[in-house]
């Protein structure tokens, strides 16, 4: 790898943080600023489930098409600005991508370098759609050191979007893990995007225009620590609060494992520079684990009715109506092998339209046959229009099912993955494994500062603090943090694993495990099974456990009144 002279700050962006993000946003950090590498993140958990059945449609696909129309209109900005861009939208299939990015740079006449990253794939187990390793950022750093003007990838780990060309421009060795580390915690901040400039964010300040957030962007500089900060002009804002609530996000233990490094979350220090510069430094690094971590995703299918209930006995109808459905069920040749009933009461007494007046009963079944969600659930609904509750309707016709997917972590020998960078003029390099690696442990429990004590108030818990949560497979984790060291001094004692299942009932029964991050005046609670097999199973109403934070935001609890 070769670095650029005089090792000046990385200036790195990013334009994409889910695929389906906002379409100009490519072009709007293109013209926007200076930038030396525009990133763009396309992969999620469902992503992957989408791009796997648009491969079975047609082989040649498997990549974020989105991506390739982007690129036409602004291939030809990056190049006049010297913008190298590397994006994960290859997906499935990133040498496709890389041969249609090819001839798209020959019909608009953009003279381009084009690279990708392969190896990722694995092979598919009994009755899986896609078998995918997490791969980190060396194959991007061999890319972008041969030349490449663009970079596409398939499944690396949202944060190799940035220690990759981290490591490129800086020339960084492979066990300069603080550095490393670094590029995890300021990549991590960039790869949702607008999240970390107030999209998304606890605290709604009316003050300041958040109709239009910027997308982010990190100064890097040698030695791992960076800024955070967006192109003057833009909206939004970047803070503590708005890099913190990111910094939380779909994380778990302190240590932040990674394929180049395992990032120590507890060592991050945030300062605020000046308007819409945060300072990220202090992060310290590790080796990373012994094993990959690999996501699969398979197809199950599901059907779902919505009887709606209205007026008086609620209750009483919910359950006439269920029992009718389960005898139906009991009945059957087969019983699905999940049935779920969940009574949403959003009626009130005495309302003024209908729609309030009415609650709604959801039953939702799910089995890896298709014929055991269909017939049997939609016969079992709508033969009961003539004999059941008053009121009986449907929110809509149940149809014969329909397919969900299902996703599932697993953790692969570093041996068994060939890791390559293909490089602009076709030569294929394989990437070497870290050699040195280190079991994953609990750090050790962290010092609590002095409790604060004094007259209380019951008062929502979001008066105080900021929260964000977010999904990983089957596990929800909601990051909790407050502003100032005072309200710390409450929060770390107030709110305990014990009181988080209090307040969140529906998590009492499952494993909760609660992380200390005191640099953040944070906590990280990982509840675990919350969201059943993944987001695309849609086990929740929030499948995502996007809100699942707002919620805790808005439950009561004994407050300090010197805080409020």
């Amino acid at each position: 790898m070769t670095s650029l002279p005089g090792r000046r700050p990385l200036r790195i962006g990013n334009a994409s943080g889910f695929y389906g993000d906002r379409f100009d946003a490519m072009s709007e950090m293109l013209t926007g600023g200076e930038l030396d590498v525009l990133t763009g993140d396309y992969l999620a958990e469902l992503t992957m489930l989408i791009l796997g059945r648009d491969r079975l449609k047609d082989p040649r696909l498997g990549y974020a098409k989105t991506f390739l129309r982007q690129l036409e209109e602004n291939l030809g900005h990056a190049h006049e600005r010297g913008v190298r861009i590397v994006a994960n939208a290859g997906g499935l299939n990133p040498g496709a991508l890389a041969d249609a990015v090819r001839e798209l740079a020959d019909r608009v006449g953009v003279p381009v370098r084009v690279a990708h990253v392969e190896g990722d794939s694995l092979p598919l187990p009994q009755g899986a759609l896609t078998a995918n390793a997490y791969l980190g950022g060396g194959g991007i750093a061999q890319c972008l050191g041969a030349g490449a003007d663009v970079v596409v990838t398939g499944r690396v780990t949202d944060a190799a979007l940035v220690t990759g060309p981290a490591a490129w421009w800086f020339g960084w060795g492979p066990e300069e893990y603080d550095r490393l580390a670094g590029a995890v915690v300021a990549g991590h901040v960039l790869e949702c995007g607008t999240q970390a400039t107030a999209g998304n964010y606890a605290f709604l300040d009316g003050h300041r225009d958040i109709r239009h957030p910027g997308f982010p962007l990190a100064e890097i500089h040698s030695d791992g620590s960076s800024v955070i900060t967006k192109h003057q002009g833009t909206g939004g804002y970047v803070d503590t609060g708005t890099v913190t609530a990111q910094l939380l996000y779909e994380t778990g233990a302190p240590r932040y494992a990674g394929p180049d490094v395992t990032a120590r979350l507890d060592t991050v220090r945030l300062a605020q520079e000046g308007p819409d510069r945060v300072r990220i430094s202090g992060v310290r690094g590790e080796a990373p684990p012994p094993t990959l971590k690999a996501g699969l995703t398979r197809v199950g299918w599901r059907n779902e009715v919505g009887f709606v209930l209205t007026g008086l006995d609620i209750e009483a109808k919910a359950a006439l109506v269920r029992a009718q459905v389960e005898e139906a069920l009991s009945a059957a040749k087969r019983r699905p092998a999940q049935v779920r009933w969940e009574l949403v009461r959003t009626d009130r007494p005495d309302a003024d339209t209908q729609e309030r007046a009415s609650a709604l009963l959801r039953l939702v079944v799910r089995d890896p046959d298709p014929a055991n969600v269909g017939r049997v659930i939609s016969g079992a609904a709508i033969e009961l229009a003539l004999g059941s509750y008053p009121g009986f309707h449907v929110t809509a016709p149940p149809g014969k099912g329909a397919p969900y997917g299902v996703f599932e972590a697993v953790y692969v020998d570093p041996a068994d993955v060939e890791h390559v960078a293909v490089l602009p003029g076709g030569e294929r390099v394989k990437v070497r494994h870290p050699v040195r690696t280190r079991a994953l442990e609990a750090v050790s429990a962290a010092e609590l500062p002095p409790a604060l004590t004094g007259p209380t108030r019951r008062a929502p818990l979001g008066a105080v603090a900021g929260a964000r949560s977010g999904d990983k497979g089957g596990d929800a984790n909601v990051g909790v943090w407050v502003r100032s060291d005072e309200e710390w001094r409450w929060l770390a004692h107030a709110l305990t694993v014990d009181r988080f299942r209090a307040l969140l009932p529906e998590t009492s029964p499952l494993p909760v495990t609660r992380h200390v991050l005191p640099n953040l005046r944070a906590l990280n609670f990982v509840v675990e099974g919350l969201l059943g097999e993944g987001v695309a199973s849609q086990a929740r109403f929030d499948p995502q456990a996007k809100a699942l934070g707002e919620w805790l935001r808005s439950r009561h609890i004994d407050i300090p009144e010197v805080l409020l």
